[in-house]
């Protein structure tokens, strides 16, 4: 898993770290974003590449450097020690980010927390010596990597400073818990002297009130934070919701704003986007800077970005109405690309040494494989190639599917479970298969999209269009090929496809249903004709059913023939 990690993190960063040249600079034209400033947004890395690494590690931070563009801001979330030493860590409580409770397992404690009592272990009760000679680092993620556990020190704010990132941005959660056990951050701040710190945001209006005028002679920014809407901030006493219907007030004391994700682009309770709500325009408008948070290559969000990270990177720097100024993710290398690689491409996508991209059954992730909403988004997504695995019905129609065995794919199951059959050439267990039913009865039935990873991970796929779109012959296919202008087609044609003719024909026949049909179907006059296709797929299909006899001769199992078509 590492090893995969690291080559993947290495594509990216040849994608958007490395130099570019003189030329290649001038002939690409200049990005309008927008962000308050016009700017391309930031790229925030939280405590570094912790989507891999334990948050906050040298590793994390160095990995993150490297693999990202090279505007990145670093992220530390700070927690203070006994003695008033900041460490960089991702929770107020220590236990779930570091080995300190095997250390110290009866070391447990309560505390009240913004009103809240929270048991576990807290930095404040260890001074930084006992901290980082004695406490390690862990994935504070179950589902990441544990291979990293217990093998990197705790960092100090120096420490990641000492790095020299190209911009650093510091969270400070918990002021007021820290004061009420006499421990400043205000006062920790000003031993740092705000050298080298480009942001730093708080939940708390008190807090950030207290720095702004020695935050405003080192020019660093100052974010408010907000919370969950329902929460309550601690200086006012008011619901983050409440304070967020007076953005204007906030500008008195910051110059930006860190939001959930779902603050811009709420979700309804079926996990689909809602209307994006004004809040990028309305901080704008009062000259506020907007940064998102909640971004991570391995957390579930909506089914609009069919589980690519980078669609939703765009969703919010790249939809036409606004862009925010910044994201602070786990991953940097992934937000990286999205905007210096993807971003504003106005769906020319570019590609990596002229790469075909071939779908597999059209979108099928999107929409139920081998339908023309499959297709159809696939061509619109800049597919090169799409593709058609050829079934035959039971009088003779050769149609796109990616089976012969039509339970998982469709809603046979509810109509015709009558009609399955055990077939061993062909699968071990029993099935509905497309060569029992004629067309019509094909046509009566539902798509139905496949999900892999549902049974094991809980992985749905786009459960609104589950059952969307319409079964395509293979002459409607080609024909739509030829209509989208597509690079070229792959034909799929398996051996078993030609069992239900072998059924009733004997096995001196010479055509096939399917090559009947297609022979006397209109002439193309283009040289990358569908009629040539045909004629292609015609000789495809004598040599399959061919090699069929054999293999069923020698009871031996169905051998695959495949045809790429340019």
């Amino acid at each position: 898993m590492l090893r995969s990690f690291i080559i993947f993190s290495l594509f990216l960063h040849s994608c958007v770290a490395a130099p570019k040249t003189p030329a290649a600079v001038a002939a690409v034209p200049a990005k309008k974003w927008l962000t308050l400033n016009g700017q391309e947004p930031g790229v925030v890395a939280r405590g570094g590449f912790s989507g891999l690494f334990p948050e906050s590690s040298a590793s994390a931070n160095a990995f993150a450097i490297s693999t990202s563009s090279p505007g990145l801001t670093m992220l530390c979330n700070l927690q203070m020690t006994k003695d008033g030493v900041g460490i960089c860590l991702p929770d107020i409580r220590l236990d779930n980010s570091t080995t300190i409770s095997t250390l110290f397992p009866k070391a447990q404690k309560t505390y009240k927390v913004n009103g809240q009592d929270l048991k576990g272990w807290f930095a404040l009760d260890y001074s930084a010596d006992t901290i980082f000679s004695n406490v390690s680092l862990v994935q504070n993620i179950f589902s990441r990597p544990s291979i990293f556990d217990g093998q990197m020190p705790i960092s100090a704010v120096e420490d990641v400073l000492g790095t020299k990132p190209p911009k650093f941005w510091l969270s400070v959660q918990y002021d007021s818990f820290y004061m009420e056990h006499k421990l400043s951050a205000a006062e920790y701040l000003k031993t740092l002297r705000f050298r080298g710190i480009t942001f730093i945001s708080s939940p708390e209006i008190a807090f950030l009130k207290s720095i702004g005028m020695d935050a405003g002679m080192s020019k660093t920014k100052l974010i408010f934070e907000f919370k969950d809407p329902e929460a309550i901030e601690p200086t006012t006493n008011k619901k983050y919701s409440e304070i967020l219907l007076d953005l204007a007030a906030i500008k008195a004391f910051a110059s930006g704003v860190l939001v959930p994700k779902d603050y811009i682009w709420p979700l309804d309770s079926a996990n689909y986007l809602k209307p994006a709500s004004t809040f990028v325009a309305d901080a704008h408008k009062a000259g506020l800077e907007v940064y998102a948070s909640g971004f991570a290559n391995d957390l579930r969000t909506s089914f609009n970005y069919s589980y690519d990270p980078s669609a939703e990177y765009l969703q919010f720097v790249d939809n036409g109405q606004f862009s925010v100024d910044g994201f602070i993710t786990d991953f940097p290398p992934t937000a990286s690309q999205a905007i210096s690689c993807l971003s504003h491409q106005q769906g020319n996508l570019p590609k990596a040494n002229h790469a075909l991209v071939i779908t597999h059954n059209g979108a099928s992730g999107d929409y139920p494989g081998c339908t023309d909403m499959a297709y159809q988004k696939a061509v619109n997504d800049g597919a090169d190639v799409i593709d058609c695995s050829v079934q035959m019905s039971k009088d003779g129609i050769a149609f796109c599917h990616d089976s012969a065995d039509l339970t998982a794919s469709t809603t046979a199951m509810t109509t015709f479970i009558s009609r399955a059959t055990s077939v061993p050439e062909i699968q071990p267990t029993n099935g509905i298969f497309s060569f029992d039913l004629t067309w019509a009865e094909i046509q009566s039935l539902k798509p139905q999209i496949l999900s892999p990873f549902l049974t094991k991970g809980g992985f749905q796929r786009n459960p609104a269009n589950k059952n969307a779109g319409k079964f395509m012959t293979l002459v409607d296919f080609l024909e739509f090929s030829k209509e989208k202008a597509v690079t070229g087609v792959l034909i799929n044609i398996e051996a078993k496809c030609c069992l239900s003719s072998l059924k009733e024909r004997s096995r001196n026949s010479r055509y096939s249903p399917v090559c009947d049909h297609q022979v006397h179907t209109r002439q193309a006059t283009n040289p990358k004709s569908v009629d040539s296709v045909r004629r292609q797929f015609c000789s495809v299909q004598f040599r399959s059913c061919s090699s069929l006899h054999k293999s069923l001769d020698h009871r031996q199992g169905n051998r695959r023939c495949s045809q790429t078509i340019h």
